[in-house]
């Protein structure tokens, strides 16, 4: 069961999303490319995750949610070199039209810049004033950058911490995983697989006796974290099934010791990203 995770407003989206990387860069691909994503829709993946920098990816999302767009849930992200006040208007208009949507559900900071987060979060809520977004967000930010932006004005309506999280990289969870949950602040996880570097030999034992793969169990993992949304880049229909299959997959606590025991756990302070 793809299990839903609540954002500080009240919206909620399931737990398993989509993520598109590297998607639209080959023209002839982007077809097939928008039938995966609208099968992960199907399926019940809602959160369809796209960034400014992917530019082609929001081509192939705005051709995925064509005719459907009340079944999407989409989260797009402005670059820091882009992100001063009248910057992240501009952006988000650009991404707009890329996708030939009027309105994004989830727009975040791709990862902390230049520009004072002050002015990024002004434009944020500008840009929810004027219906072109709907809530927004940060990515890649540690502890003491979520911090300062909560402080700012508009920063206590920060909707999530999209984040480098995974069986290799748990670092969130020394510190940022508590602070975002005593906010009630869910992490969004991307490269879920470390993008398919993930050493998967350790997961063998558990796969088997879940009749699954191994790269099944990592994504049951982080499922099975609290307030965790994990959106998995998908460009082939059969990789969605896969991953979707991985949200009925039931951890015991056996096999989550048996992954701790593999990949442990940090035991202090380090670098998130």
């Amino acid at each position: 069961m793809n299990r839903r995770v609540y954002f500080p407003d009240g919206m909620s989206v399931p737990a398993l999303g989509q993520g598109t990387w590297c998607m639209g860069q080959n023209p002839l691909k982007r077809n097939s490319e928008a039938d995966a994503i609208r099968l992960g829709l199907d399926l019940g993946m809602k959160l369809i995750d796209t960034a400014e920098m992917y530019h082609d990816a929001e081509v192939v999302v705005g051709k995925a949610v064509k005719g459907r767009r009340e079944d999407a849930y989409i989260v797009s992200k402005v670059l820091p070199g882009n992100a001063s006040r009248k910057g992240t208007i501009k952006a988000c208009e650009k991404s707009l039209k890329r996708m030939g949507v009027e309105c994004m559900d989830l727009y975040l900071l791709h990862w902390p810049g230049s520009y004072p987060v002050r002015e990024t979060l002004d434009a944020f809520v500008r840009l929810r004033e004027q219906g072109k977004i709907a809530a927004f967000g940060v990515s890649n930010f540690d502890v003491s950058e979520m911090e300062e932006a909560w402080g700012c004005p508009g920063g206590t309506a920060i909707a999530t911490n999209q984040v480098l999280y995974n069986l290799e990289c748990r670092e969130v969870e020394w510190e940022l995983r508590a602070w975002c949950q005593q906010r009630k602040v869910p992490l969004m996880a991307y490269s879920p697989l470390n993008r398919g570097r993930l050493a998967v030999t350790a997961l063998r034992g558990v796969a088997q006796r879940h009749d699954a793969s191994p790269h099944q169990v990592a994504l049951a993992w982080l499922l099975h974290q609290d307030n965790v949304i994990v959106i998995p880049k998908s460009a082939r229909t059969e990789h969605i099934e896969e991953n979707y299959a991985a949200a009925g997959i039931s951890l015991t606590n056996a096999d989550l010791e048996e992954i701790d025991r593999a990949f442990l756990p940090p035991k202090g302070a380090s670098s998130l990203f």
